[in-house]
């Protein structure tokens, strides 16, 4: 192994350069003669040769921060092919070759000719070659080598995480972490002790302490108070070659703040605040605001107030106002100047949040006295009783009877005089009067209790010295009974009784209403009226509940002799004075079915039932029913054919066509044609032949003649076959209506020996008009189309 050398250098240099030369060297030669070897069996392998290993290495190692004015010996290379005759070249290559780092090209001296930084860069890698300097030729395989900067304790510790800020609550135990700070050193950890940081406290060494290696801070008393200190700036330094003599250290600042915790209690600033508010002040009326302080922050601030004595609380309550925390004093009920001009109101602020751990510290809580000093004011008078008066007055009270007295007085003067009035919208009829000095209440109508038993007015009351002082009050009147109505029968009673009644049966129950409320209740006496007295057919029970029951005294009654009897009753109330009705209660005689259920109640009823039975009477009354339910339907049908020609003849007026059924004498035989058979075409009435002959109906002469001559050679089948096709020809019509209905045809026949009376001719005749548009006219001219328009033969003998 070669020796280390440095030329020109300090002796100190060269010492510590000596000492990590021989301290490393060993290491460091077997790795290079190792890799060195491995590259050379490589070689071997491939030549199938073997070659002795060809170099020896001195240790390359580079002190950091040389700072001398010659190069720095590295090392040396040395090929065993080299006899010292200056034949052999050495050459290097790689990082930082020719300019960092340069070589001797006989001797193989390797020299740093610039300063390096480990910290820059820890090592760097070169590559080593043996060449003839003749030929150039190279004598050794090419080998990698390593040159390490060995560092030096050059870097100070740093804190890059700063600022340091952290927190701890007040009052906390000794020994509390709070935070932990921590410092880098760029030297070589491995190397030494360049890069073991320790911690210490520069400033604020008495309230906190850190860990020599962890750097944790920690509290160092139990005594931190916010109030007093609210933060803390600490120095803290680090120092590496853990803590030795010539290590480098740096510092930073660590700030620690104080944060609060509920330990202390509110505080008033004074013992006794004062204020003043005036007796006339409305309830709800702020009477002014205290505070109580605490030396905590947020919630811990956070109170609420109370009044602890009875007396404040009757007349003042407190809140708290959630802004300003501030105790805001509350009229609770009125005030009297009269009755006392001065209120003391201990009021207590306490902690909303108490924190248990403190509670040894002390009470929570702080009481202070408000006194409030009420003013006077000119007060309107004031009645007794406040509330209200109720009065009694008996309903027979004559004109002017002293009802009550009423009582105001002024709260503010003795003995001020007061005028008095009723609010006559509270007492319309002007029923009561007052004495506007007295205040005395009197009748001013007489009073009916039945009518208004109860009557509320409202009095007024107004200094005389000042009339803008008024206040009312509320006078409420009870009108007392007295017995001035006499009882009455609930309703105008009536019964029935079966006239097979058995004796003793309860027939009905009565009872009376009086309008009268004697304080002592109802109680009513029954009896039968003394013209009732010798009365054999009923008995009255008084049932001593204020009603009474009648009873038969006697079996059997009869409809037929006597149907209905007055039985007047005789009541009395109780007074006093005792008053009496008398009522009448009437009692029907009525006939029973086996199971006693009344039937009938009158006489004629009676009559009726014994000459028809049950079943009878019944199919009396369904065939009067359907009696009338013919009737109806034939004056329904008689005013639906009225409507239908009425409709006729408002529709078409043209169609003026009369029929008649009689062909009469002609227009001047006026008595030969009964007009009547105009009003009415259709019903031909009954008329009777000769003395012995059968009724006939008024037909024509000709077919009377044909039914007096012959009734059993008379040919109808003329009749047949024209009624037969009026038919077809109706089916035949769509404008004819969809229902049924009467048809009444006119036809005299083919024998009739009498001319027609129509002014109108028939075809035969020979006008020259053109009466082909009647069969335009629709269905009510078709018959008349029929006889002059051309081409209907078939009608011509109709």
């Amino acid at each position: 192994m070669a020796p280390c050398r440095r030329r020109g250098a300090s002796a100190l240099l060269i010492t510590l350069g000596v000492l990590h030369c021989y301290s490393l060297a060993s290491a460091e030669d077997t790795r290079t003669s190792s890799e060195l070897t491995r590259r050379a069996q490589e070689q071997d392998s491939v030549s199938h040769e073997r070659v002795k290993r060809g170099w020896v290495w001195n240790q390359f190692f580079v002190v950091e921060e040389y700072t001398g004015t010659e190069p720095l010996y590295v090392g040396k290379i040395h090929s065993d092919s080299d006899s010292g005759e200056g034949t052999i070249k050495y050459t290097i290559s790689g990082e930082g070759a020719g300019t960092i780092f340069i070589i001797d090209e006989i001797t193989g001296d390797i020299h740093a000719t610039q300063r390096l930084d480990r910290e820059e860069k820890a090592f760097y890698t070169l590559r080593a070659q043996a060449r003839d300097r003749v030929t150039d030729a190279p004598l050794e395989p090419e080998s990698e080598f390593v040159i390490k900067v060995q560092d030096i304790n050059d870097s100070e510790p740093k804190f890059l995480e700063g600022p340091y800020i952290g927190s701890v609550a007040e009052l906390s135990p000794i020994g509390t972490s709070v935070m932990k700070v921590a410092a880098s050193d760029a030297d070589d950890p491995s190397y030494g002790s360049s890069a073991r940081v320790v911690y210490s406290v520069l400033e604020g060494e008495r309230f906190f302490t850190v860990d020599r290696d962890t750097g944790v801070i920690r509290t160092a008393v139990a005594d931190l108070d916010r109030e007093t200190q609210d933060r803390y700036e600490l120095v803290v330094k680090a120092t590496d070659m853990a803590g030795q003599m010539g290590g480098l250290s740096g510092s930073t600042t660590v700030t620690i703040v104080i944060t609060d915790v509920n330990d202390n209690p509110p505080r008033f600033s004074q013992k006794m605040y004062q204020f003043s508010v005036s007796e006339g002040a409305a309830v709800g009326t702020a009477v002014g605001r205290i505070i109580a302080s605490d030396a905590d922050m947020g919630d811990n601030t956070d109170m609420s107030y109370l009044i602890k004595d009875e007396e404040g609380g009757e007349l003042f309550r407190v809140s708290t106002d959630a802004d300003t925390q501030e105790a805001v004093i509350i009229i609770k009920n009125s005030l009297d100047y009269e009755n006392k001009q001065t209120h003391n109101v201990v009021v207590e602020a306490v902690n909303k949040h108490v924190d248990p751990r403190f509670v040894d510290l002390g009470s929570f809580r702080d009481q202070t006295i408000v006194r409030v000093s009420v003013s006077d004011t000119d007060e309107p008078p004031i009645f007794f009783p406040p509330l209200g008066s109720i009065m009694e007055v008996q309903e027979d009270a004559k004109l002017g009877a002293l009802v009550g007295i009423v009582t105001a007085k002024d709260p503010d003067r003795e003995n001020a005089p007061v005028r008095y009035s009723i609010d006559r919208s509270t007492d319309q009829e002007q029923i009561f009067n007052i004495d506007p000095v007295t205040g005395a209440i009197t009748l001013g109508k007489i009073l009916d209790r039945e009518t208004a038993g109860w009557h509320n007015i409202t009095v007024t009351a107004v200094e005389a010295d000042n009339l803008s002082q008024t206040s009312q009050s509320a006078v409420i009147i009870r009108i007392l009974d007295v017995n001035d109505n006499p009882p009455e029968l609930a309703t105008p009673y009536e019964a029935s009784i079966c006239e097979d009644a058995k004796p003793g049966q309860l027939i009905h129950t009565i009872s009376v209403v009086d309008r009268d409320e004697p304080q002592s209740g109802h109680r009513f006496y029954f009896t039968l009226a003394p013209e009732a007295s010798n009365n054999r057919h009923f008995t009255l029970w008084d049932v001593k509940d204020n009603t009474a029951g009648i009873r038969t005294q006697r079996s059997g009654f009869n409809r037929q002799e006597q149907n209905t009897y007055l039985l007047p009753i005789l009541v009395v109330d109780s007074g006093p004075p005792a008053l009496s009705t008398t009522g009448t209660l009437t009692i029907h005689v009525c006939g029973c079915d086996t199971n006693g259920d009344i039937q009938s109640c009158n006489a004629t009823a009676y009559v009726i039932s014994a000459a028809l039975s049950p079943g009878a009477l019944i199919a009396l009354l369904v065939c009067m029913l359907i009696l009338i339910v013919l009737v109806l339907l034939i004056l329904t049908l008689k005013r639906h054919r009225k409507g239908q020609r009425m409709s006729e003849d408002e529709e078409d007026m043209r169609d003026n066509v009369i029929k008649y059924n009689d062909e009469g004498g002609g227009e001047q035989d006026t008595q030969a044609y009964d007009m009547s058979a105009l009003r009415n075409l259709y019903d031909f009435p009954e008329v009777k032949s000769s003395d012995s002959g059968p009724e006939l109906h008024s037909l024509p002469q000709w077919i009377q003649n044909q039914a007096n001559g012959d009734a059993g050679t008379a040919d109808f089948s003329l009749f047949k076959g024209y009624i037969r096709k009026k038919v077809e020809q109706a089916d035949a019509d769509l404008s004819v209506p969809p229902y049924d209905s009467f048809q009444t045809y006119a036809f005299e026949g083919s024998s009739s020996p009498a001319l027609s009376l129509s002014s109108i001719r028939t075809l035969s005749t020979t006008s020259e008009q053109d009466f082909s548009y009647l069969s335009d006219w629709g269905p009510r001219f078709k018959q008349l189309a029929g006889y002059y328009a051309p081409g209907h033969p078939e009608e011509e003998g109709s």
